[in-house]
This record gives C-alpha cells, sequence and structure tokens, in this order.
C-alpha cells in the first residue's frame, strides 16, 4: 500500500479489506474469527464470537435494561435501525450509542482480523440488522488493529495467557492495581478465559486482554507456559552387518573336562 507516513498501515492486515474499500463495496466480509460489514467501502459494524456485541456491552455494563434491548431489536431489526431505535425512544443519547458502538466496531475488528488460515469470504449486500451509525473507514480499522496488537506484546510478549482461563496469584507486600483490574481479579476463578470475563464485567474484549496481560507482567495472574514441542523420533538403529547367530546352552560335559585337565597340569 503507498502512502505518505504513519497514517497508513504498511502490509495490509487484510488485502480483500483494502481491495473492497477501494471498490467502495458493501456486504459482509467474512473470516475465520469474526464478520466486518462494509457499506460503500467503509466500516459500518464488526462482530466476533470473541467480543462482547454491544447488547453486552449495554445490559451487563449497567447502561440499558435487557428488556430495553429485547424491545428494540424486535422493533426495529428487520428495518436495520436498532442503533437509531434506541436513540429515538430515549433510551440513549445520541454520543453514547456512537461510543458504544465504535468501542464494540474496533474491539471485534481486532479479533476478526487476527492472522488465519481459513478462507476469506465477501457476501455483497448483505448488511446488519442493527444499522449504520458511524461508518469507520478501512484503514482506520487496520492501523487500530496494528496498534493494539504492538501495545499487548509490548505489555507482555506471552500470548499464551489471551486464551487461557485467568488464575490469580497472590500479590507481594505493598503491591496494589487500580480498581478496575481489582474487579477483574474479584471475577477470575481460574476457570473463565478472559473472553468470558469479558462479558461478565461487560467490558470490551481487548481492554480484558490488556489488562489480564498487564496483570501477568506484574506476576499477579500466572502465565501458562508455551507448549512443550514433542521429542523427535529415535535414530533408526545401524543395520547388523551379519546376522545374528542363536545363543546356545553351554556344553557343560566339555568345561568339566577341560577344567579337569588344567587342574592336572597344575
Amino acid at each position: 500500500m503507498s502512502g505518505s507516513g504513519a497514517s497508513t498501515v504498511a502490509t495490509p492486515v487484510s488485502p480483500m479489506l483494502v481491495r473492497l474499500a477501494a471498490e467502495k463495496a458493501t456486504g459482509a466480509l467474512l473470516r475465520d474469527h469474526g464478520t466486518l460489514y462494509l457499506v460503500d467501502g467503509r466500516v459500518v459494524h464488526a462482530e466476533s464470537p470473541a467480543a462482547p456485541g454491544v447488547d453486552i456491552l449495554l445490559t451487563a455494563g449497567g447502561r440499558l435494561p435487557r428488556e430495553g434491548w429485547d424491545e428494540a431489536v424486535d422493533r426495529a431489526g428487520a428495518h436495520r435501525a436498532v442503533g437509531r431505535f434506541l436513540v429515538d425512544s430515549g433510551r440513549l443519547h445520541d454520543g453514547e450509542l456512537e461510543i458504544c458502538h465504535l468501542g464494540a466496531v474496533f474491539d471485534a475488528a481486532f479479533f476478526a482480523l487476527s492472522p488465519t488460515s481459513g478462507p476469506t469470504r465477501f457476501r455483497y449486500g448483505v448488511g446488519h440488522w442493527f444499522g449504520t451509525v458511524r461508518p469507520v473507514s478501512a484503514e482506520a480499522v487496520e492501523r487500530e488493529t496494528v496498534r493494539r496488537r504492538e501495545l499487548l506484546d509490548a505489555v507482555w510478549p506471552y500470548a499464551a495467557v489471551d486464551t487461557s482461563p485467568v488464575a490469580p496469584r497472590r500479590a507481594a507486600p505493598g503491591q496494589t492495581v487500580g480498581a478496575r483490574q481489582r474487579a477483574l481479579l474479584a471475577a477470575a476463578d481460574g476457570q473463565l478465559t478472559p473472553a468470558e470475563l469479558a462479558r461478565v464485567l461487560g467490558r470490551p474484549a481487548f481492554h480484558t486482554l490488556l489488562d489480564v496481560r498487564r496483570l501477568a507482567a506484574a506476576g499477579l495472574v500466572d502465565t501458562p507456559l508455551d507448549p512443550v514441542p514433542p521429542s523427535p523420533p529415535p535414530p533408526p538403529l545401524m543395520p547388523a552387518l551379519l546376522p545374528a547367530l542363536p545363543v546356545a546352552d553351554p556344553d557343560i560335559a566339555l568345561l568339566r573336562r577341560l577344567r579337569d585337565a588344567l587342574e592336572a597340569h597344575l
């Protein structure tokens, strides 16, 4: 990708996303770890199994009752206008919706654009029932994805903590953490992964990963060891030059005669 400086991503995270943005395509970009929805080449929504959706961020976070969300989906989902309904019905302010939705988009896009070995597909014309709130350029999404990857590695370069159950460790004397990390440690039971904790706490998954890596760097959660590579197979045995001969029982009588002959000459 050509450009003038730091405003562009030198190596695209997703070349197909860059191409679709140039085409001003509308539809759904499907990848192994999530889906990005585009309108005229700009990202208007994103979702990933690894990231809480807007509904969880709003309801588990305490900003919106679950029944208010369900009503919005029932009444406006078919028109792809759930976000607009939440504002028009007075449940959210414009600014609240925009901030929450942008956070959810960047959060899900981070996981959807993670390295994948599976196929990447694009379904033209497909839209999302939430509707458009504030479109984001594909370049901005890619740039933020790269920034987040680099930030995680700078904090604690051991990605095993991202998908393993979070197991708290005893703090050293005088060691303290902030309120957000205290809440995360309180919810961590040694069985929930960072993605599951994000849903329980109603927080973006990336921010939860970042907190877990900071806690790991401080020695306050376990860091799983990388899988031990399997031992190499032993080298093949060298073939015998001659076939092995069977071992016969010794001739006891012969041995006795030899012994007697030796003793007679002593």
